[in-house]
């Protein structure tokens, strides 16, 4: 931070010339460089007249150099940079670099209250921009610059305002956790701890709000560290919601966040509840919202009803939002009792409003009308469902036909051979089971071979299916 001269400048004038150390020819590297000073220099005595603190040049031993032969001053002495620890100045070449040519340049530093100018480079160094570290908070001092050549040091060129080190000042900022973001909610009696980190240089005082007024340290304890700020509470109670705002200030800046903080309980049970009406099977129940809703909002209401028999208490609505309602499904001849909660976030109320009177479902007086039985008429005349089909044996295997009927009354079943009837043949068996019709031809022979028919008889008519059998002989060899 750049702080303006005052009218007591010290005894460094830019009139003083180079120490002699300075004069000589440096081949260090340019860069950074450390300020050297020593504590002997910051108590030396403040000079009255700048020329007098000056070495007297040794006219004796050397020649006065002439003004062609020196460089003239730096221009655009220039601050480019002030940290806590460190300075960086910049300037332009001069004008005239003198006749021999330019060697480099000189920085040289004089404190605030010091009478003499310590060269921060030995050496001339041919740079035009210097950075000086390792220097202490509250250093106060000047600096200039001159160009040198072999012949010596020309005019330096001076800040006119002081440096001032001291501590890099970093404006303050609240980082807000995500989860605090909204509302931030508590039940009664759990512990409320918010930290709530913060950044800024040097370290910013912090304050708490809790709706714009002091926080109760009786009830609120507050630590504070570098980086963040706790805000604790016990045993949270009710009275403790509201927006806590927490302000970091830092040298005129600062910097606001504000937290929601919502404490709740579980809600009272609704005012009263009342039976509207029984009819049927149904039952109308009417309540009032309750006084107290635990400092939220309700989720709704949860209805129960219980048999006068067995006393159990069965849910029937759960997080219902209107204050009335039809209970169905009862059954006859019971007397009922209904009850209802209130729910919130916290959960259902710890009591309920309870009816006073049973709902009783009563029987209807209702007479039973049975309806005459017409009996269906199920007579159906034979019809197959499964034709016979035409079937090849070898002679000496038995052989089965088969067939299936439908038909109401039972009907007569009769087998026929090439259109004459079989019946009480020994060779043949018929069987004849819920319509299944079976003919079994024992041991055939070619003989056997031809058309057989299944006729099926009753009183409503008759039907029949017929196939061909082939009883082919064994080969002779």
């Amino acid at each position: 931070v750049m702080e303006k001269a005052t009218s007591e400048v010290p005894a460094c004038g830019t009139e003083e010339t180079v120490s002699e150390s300075a004069k000589v020819p440096a081949t260090e590297p340019p860069g950074e460089v450390a300020a050297s000073m020593s504590p002997g220099e910051e108590q030396a005595p403040k000079p009255q007249e700048p020329a007098s603190q000056a070495p007297a040049a040794p006219a004796a031993t050397k020649p006065v150099p002439t003004s062609e032969d020196i460089p003239s001053a730096p221009l655009l002495l220039t601050l480019e940079d002030v940290s806590h620890s460190s300075v960086t100045v910049s300037w332009e070449p001069p004008e005239t670099l003198g006749r021999l040519g330019l060697q480099g340049y000189v920085l040289e530093l004089c404190r605030e209250g010091a009478s003499e100018w310590v060269p921060v480079n030995a050496r001339p160094m041919m740079v035009t921009q210097q950075t000086v570290r390792n220097l202490a908070l509250g250093d106060k001092f000047f600096l200039r610059v001159a160009a040198v050549s072999s012949t010596g040091a020309g005019p330096p060129a001076m800040l006119d305002q002081p440096v001032h080190i001291q501590e890099s000042v970093e404006a303050p900022k609240i980082r807000v956790p995500r989860h605090l973001r909204q509302t931030y909610i508590r039940q009664v009696g759990e512990a409320v701890n918010l930290q709530i980190p913060f950044q800024g240089k040097p370290k910013p005082q912090a304050s708490w709000t809790h709706n714009g007024h002091a926080l109760d340290s009786q009830r609120v304890s507050v630590l504070t560290g570098d980086q963040d700020s706790i805000l604790f509470i016990r045993s949270a109670q009710r009275s403790d919601s509201g927006r806590y705002e927490l302000t970091v200030q830092l040298k005129g800046l600062e910097a606001k966040a504000a937290v929601d903080i919502l404490v709740i309980e579980k809600p009272g049970a609704p005012s009263s509840i009342r039976l509207l009406d029984v009819w049927g099977c149904n039952a109308a129940l009417q309540w009032t919202p309750p006084t107290d809703t635990g400092n939220t909002e309700l989720l709704g209401y949860m209805v129960q009803k219980a048999d006068k028999k067995t006393g159990q208490w069965f849910t029937v609505l759960e997080r219902y939002h209107s204050t009335t309602c039809t209970i169905s499904d009862l059954i006859i001849g019971n007397s009922y009792s209904f009850r209802v909660f209130s729910e919130n976030l916290c959960g259902l109320s710890t009591s309920a409003a309870v009816t006073k009177e049973l709902a009783h479902i009563q029987k209807a007086d209702t007479a039973a009308k049975p309806k005459g039985f017409i009996e269906r008429d199920f007579s159906e005349a034979p019809s197959f469902t499964q034709p016979l089909a035409d079937h090849t044996s070898t002679p000496g295997y038995s052989t089965q036909l088969f067939c299936s009927v439908r038909a109401s009354p039972k009907p007569k079943i009769i087998w026929m051979k090439n259109n004459m009837e079989i019946q009480g043949n020994p060779r043949y068996r018929t069987l004849s089971d819920q319509g299944i019709c079976t003919l079994e031809i024992r041991k055939p022979s070619p003989f056997d071979s031809g058309v057989y028919t299944c006729k099926a008889v009753n009183v409503l008519g008759e039907a029949s299916v017929d196939c061909r059998l082939e009883v082919k002989a064994s080969a002779t060899h």
